[in-house]
């Protein structure tokens, strides 16, 4: 493996296919070393010449570090100190990726795996249009390898307060940042995360919102394929996962719907009773907890 990571970072550094457009490859840890260990072994089969792989360790408490650096000595890998959340973790590597002037940011999940294509597909669409600030990836569900999980992202219903995954081609108010290539001139413009606002979850919907009202449109890449897991961090059915949901949920409607107490309310009362129905009480607690800290 350490062979393979070598070859792909000496590609890198000699800068073959230079003309294409450089893109950062950022890829964020998290207490999760092996999941993060096979999304990068996928990389390095990638067919696109002109990356850099920058590997951001969001402060595990695991042996994630030294298991990385031990698998692939030559791979980058930044250590934020922190927990800093989604957000402020990806930022990390967005932001040395515009200190290096790279054309594009490519941020995936490190529970994902990838196509050899999956870069060059995401890349083409944003080489072919240059009203576009973001593209997305068609994820697929890890275990059923078939099975869409979400066509690049996602629609948002500001009145309901509700986040639905888009399944089919059509139109998307947000691309997931499970597979999100970003141009960075955009990010330039209207910012990075907002890491003060969101710790986890919402983040990728605000910064959606943020590139469409400067006038970036979005789009996908039907032929960049990427299978992800889902929730792989906290675990399905997580409280601290309903805490941060509900967080960053109220956070962004308050900041975004028309009339932030409606969706707000419908959100809390559909997220209460699915928990009270199944007599999970954490799970009420917690998102009583991220309603309370937003």
């Amino acid at each position: 493996m350490a062979n393979d990571a070598s070859a792909c970072i000496e590609l890198s550094v000699r800068g073959e296919g230079a003309t294409m457009k450089r893109v950062a490859v950022v890829v964020l840890n998290w207490n999760g070393w092996q999941e993060t260990l096979a999304c990068l072994s996928s990389l390095l089969h990638l067919d696109y010449p002109n990356f850099q792989l920058l590997v951001v360790d969001n402060a595990s408490s695991d042996a994630s570090v030294d298991e990385i650096k031990r698998a692939m000595p030559l791979i980058e890998l930044l250590q934020t100190g922190a927990n800093l959340g989604y957000g402020g973790g990806c930022n990390v590597g967005i932001r040395l990726a515009l200190a290096r002037r790279a054309d594009y940011v490519w941020l995936l999940n490190s529970d994902a795996t990838v196509a050899p294509a999956a870069l060059s597909d995401l890349v083409r669409v944003l080489d072919q249009d240059p009203s576009l600030g973001s593209v997305g990836s068609v994820l697929y569900e890890a275990d059923k390898t078939a099975q869409i999980q979400l066509w690049g992202g996602g629609r948002i219903n500001l009145w309901l307060g509700q986040s639905r995954h888009q399944l089919s081609p059509g139109p998307l108010d947000f691309i997931s940042g499970a597979s999100l290539l970003l141009r960075c001139a955009a990010l330039e413009e209207v910012g990075l995360f907002d890491e003060a606002a969101f710790f986890m979850y919402w983040e990728d919907a605000d910064l959606a919102f943020r590139l469409r009202r400067a006038g970036w449109a979005s789009g996908v890449a039907g032929k960049s394929s990427v299978w992800h897991k889902q929730s792989a961090s906290l675990g399905k059915g997580s409280p601290k996962l309903d805490e941060y949901f509900t967080q960053s949920g109220v956070r962004f409607l308050r900041r975004y719907a028309p009339v932030p107490f409606i969706p707000v309310s419908l959100m809390l009362c559909r997220m209460l009773a699915k928990r009270v129905l199944i007599g999970d009480m954490r799970r009420v607690r917690a998102v009583l907890r991220g309603f309370l800290a937003a």
